[in-house]
């Protein structure tokens, strides 16, 4: 384990002001963004919106890493540049999906546990060779107002969690930690906020007994909110508030940065609430950050549509996304900025 190479790529990632573009949708999910514009999800149409996405104009200053789909990595530009050395070349640190996706777990209806560590060890060296210098697992939490997530589901889960992170640091690629509680359901804020704090201090417990370099490692959480069908509705302080009180109790210092996932949030939602968080807190023991897809790229697909003449505006929407997301990460963004 190289712990330098680990630690400077971690850093890099959540430099100043910049955070991580997620772009790993599988192809299925792709689909999904891609039918309410009208678009086909053919290798080739894939490509092309990544393609977008990745030579916007300016994005470097605002985008430490982007996190790349299986088929994507494997993908150049039209000049015939390999996406990952695209990327690097900007300053841009590629990284890679390595998780197979959440299924039922057995015996206990209503949760999942995240598949993929057969065969894990050749596919990161194989990634490493590729370009990646980082990567993902994700971890999906759902709750319900009484049983669900079940004691067992969260510990499977941080296990896994862990299992990935020890086979990453051996490979030298930084992983990203992510366990998602998920917006969905009626739950409110506190029981957001309990859930979360049990899933984190059992990932943490996890990754510690694996002998996972914190310093070597992002972490990618949900903010603690309400789910999306909670009548309750909370201002961005208060999910600031209590999202860094929870991360204040479970989260080592030792950890270079939190990266949060926007999980469903509108575009200006995720980066009023991240904005908060920094605005609020002068001084965190990590840097608090963003791992985004939708709210980075709902505005892209909105504008681009499949057509070429409209490349242009949609890169115009991405870079706008990708500096606000700048601006909150020094809690200067307001929503008035929206509209400039």
């Amino acid at each position: 384990m190289n712990i330098d190479e680990l630690k400077s790529v971690a850093q890099a990632i959540v430099a100043r002001q910049k955070g991580i573009l997620a772009a790993d949708e599988s192809n299925p999910t792709i689909k999904k963004r891609f039918d309410p514009i009208g678009v086909e999800s053919t290798e080739e149409n894939r490509r092309r919106y990544r393609e977008i996405l990745f030579t916007t104009e300016g994005i470097e200053r605002y985008i430490g890493g982007v996190i790349l789909f299986d088929e994507t990595l494997r993908q150049s530009s039209r000049d015939g540049i390999p996406f990952a050395h695209l990327l690097s070349g900007r300053g841009i640190i590629p990284g890679i999906k390595v998780d197979k996706g959440a299924k039922a777990l057995a015996l206990h209806p209503g949760n999942k546990v995240t598949e993929g560590l057969d065969g894990l060890r050749d596919r990161l060296a194989e990634y490493k060779q590729l370009g990646a210098k980082f990567a993902k697992w994700r971890a999906v939490i759902e709750i319900d107002e009484q049983n669900v997530p079940s004691a067992y589901a969260i510990r499977a889960n941080a296990h896994a969690l862990a299992r990935y992170a020890a086979l990453c640091q051996e490979a030298d690629i930084v992983p990203i930690v992510e366990p998602e509680v998920l917006m969905d359901g009626a739950h409110d804020i506190q029981r957001c906020n309990v859930i979360t704090s049990q899933m984190l201090e059992s990932v943490f417990s996890e990754l510690n007994a694996h002998g996972v370099l914190y310093e070597g490692m992002l972490l990618k959480p949900n903010m603690v909110i309400p789910g999306m069908k909670c009548p309750q509705r909370t201002s961005a302080e208060e999910v600031a508030q209590a999202s860094v009180r929870c991360l204040r109790r479970y989260v080592p210092a030792a950890v270079p940065g939190i990266v949060f996932l926007s999980g469903g949030q509108s575009a200006e939602d995720a980066t009023d609430n991240l904005n908060a968080m920094n605005a609020m807190d002068a001084n965190p023991p990590w840097q608090l950050s963003f791992s985004y897809g939708r709210a980075l790229q709902a505005p892209v697909l909105t504008a681009w549509k499949g057509q070429e003449s409209n490349v242009a505006e949609a890169q115009r929407a991405f870079s706008k996304r990708c500096q606000l997301n700048g601006l909150a990460r020094e809690g200067i963004y307001s929503r008035a900025m929206e509209n400039r």
